[in-house]
């Protein structure tokens, strides 16, 4: 069933990109192609927030899709095929699992992620003896990372090697330093300082979440939500009595909101 309807695709990608095909499919690169790939992987995340697994399963397909065409975008330029991207995954996955295709053992997951740790900074070593370069341990994290996805992943590299906080409070300590400074760059009223700071004061909150083996990314998405969530029911209660939003005053509003909030 799974290779029948995988050769379907594959057929349809193929039908789609032919001189015949439809117009558009055969514009696209890997470049224009890119905020496609990264909507369609908010879209799946989404749908796992809303625990709709109808909604999860058309996503996935989606961006499956997408994966099939970055395959054929790359076969039509004879870089690479879809068979030999799925070697390349197959080979990956045995040879970083080798507790359950090897010889190695791993008690729980924790072990299971260090011993994959352990492999992928062997292979970039490798890789970078080959090409006579030496990287930092902060490299290979993508550029078009989300902020605090990508600054939670850069602690966590560092981390690795010893670089961290010994206790949270420590690490709040950092927080309490940082807001401090913050409020000192506001008070000289130079811009560039200020927000220099202010970054500062992110990063140093995503060590709070990282430390505590949280994930800020989703933190902060959820907060997100819950923020728009109440927001909507002010202007529900606000329509309510008959006003527009901005004819209320803030304590008007404040008011309504912690009536929510309560």
């Amino acid at each position: 069933m799974l290779s029948s309807n995988f050769k379907s695709l594959v057929g349809i990608m193929e039908t789609l990109r032919s001189k015949d095909g439809c117009a558009w499919d055969n514009e696209q690169t890997h470049e224009s192609l890119k905020s496609c790939l990264i909507e369609e992987v908010y879209e799946i995340v989404d749908a796992v927030d809303s625990k709709d697994h109808e909604h999860l399963r058309e996503e996935l397909a989606d961006l499956f899709f997408l994966i099939i065409f970055y395959c054929k975008i790359a076969d039509d330029s004879n870089n690479f095929d879809i068979n030999s991207m799925l070697e390349v995954c197959l080979e990956k996955m045995t040879r970083r699992h080798p507790h359950v295709f090897g010889d190695k053992t791993a008690q729980d997951a924790s072990e299971a992620l260090d011993q994959w740790n352990e492999i992928k900074k062997k292979e970039r070593e490798s890789k970078q003896s080959d090409k006579n370069s030496t990287k930092s341990i902060v490299d290979n994290v993508p550029n078009h990372m989300p902020a605090l996805q990508k600054a939670q992943k850069i602690q966590e590299k560092v981390a690795r090697v010893g670089f961290d906080w010994e206790v949270i409070e420590d690490v709040i300590a950092k927080v309490h330093e940082e807001l401090e400074e913050v409020k000192e760059a506001i008070n000289n009223k130079e811009k560039e300082p200020i927000a220099e700071e202010i970054g500062d004061l992110l990063f140093a909150v995503v060590n709070i979440s990282r430390f505590l083996k949280l994930d800020s990314e989703d933190l902060l998405r959820k907060s997100i939500s819950k923020f728009t969530g109440r927001f909507k029911k002010v202007e529900m209660q606000v329509a309510a009595l008959g006003k527009k939003i901005e004819e209320c005053s803030l304590s008007e509003l404040d008011g309504i909101w912690n009536e929510i909030k309560r």
